[in-house]
């Protein structure tokens, strides 16, 4: 399935204006670590929307790798995500700088159900997200985000207690 998903995104690849790249720093509760890399094989606007005026929207495929514990004694936990992402922008910086708000909800694939002392009940988790971008740099090909990320399995299992994390991103476009 993930493979089909990867080809299809990619083969849109020929349509996207552009591609781009992150890389996160995640900080969950207790001793709860990680770090996420991921590739957006596409980027576009929505159609305007008269109450809500222009939205981008990126797809985005990530790989996470989270820690929990002592640096000895350490669980190590890893997942597959893809996910569309919305943002607006909603001010601007010094006229320079666009700040925009984001949101997405997606889907994920963990490797293991018991970590960080919980049983997340599925394999299947999804990926919600609601952050604040700033772009910068040369055309404003680079951005700066914090945001809020969690992963549950939406109560598809009775073992949902979920994974949250603050987030702290640098992105560039290609």
């Amino acid at each position: 399935m993930w493979l089909a998903i990867f080809t299809i995104l990619i083969s849109q690849h020929s349509f996207a204006s552009e591609q781009g790249v992150a890389i996160d720093y995640l900080h969950g509760e207790q001793e709860l670590t990680g770090i996420r890399l991921a590739y957006r094989p596409y980027y576009t606007n929505l159609a305007k929307f008269e109450w809500l005026g222009d939205l981008d929207v990126y797809w985005e495929m990530s790989l996470n790798f989270w820690e929990f514990g002592d640096q000895n004694q350490h669980e190590t936990n890893y997942a597959l995500a893809l996910s569309p992402v919305f943002s607006k922008q909603f001010d601007t910086l010094y006229g320079k700088y666009p700040l925009k708000w984001e949101f997405g909800i997606g889907v994920s694939l963990i490797t293991d159900t018991r970590f960080a002392g919980k049983n997340v009940g599925s394999h299947y988790q999804f990926e919600d997200r609601l952050g604040i971008i700033m772009e910068f740099g040369e055309q404003l090909k680079s951005s700066v985000a914090v945001r809020y990320m969690h992963y549950s399995n939406g109560g598809l299992n009775d073992h949902n207690p979920g994974l949250d994390f603050l987030n702290v991103s640098y992105a560039r476009r290609l």
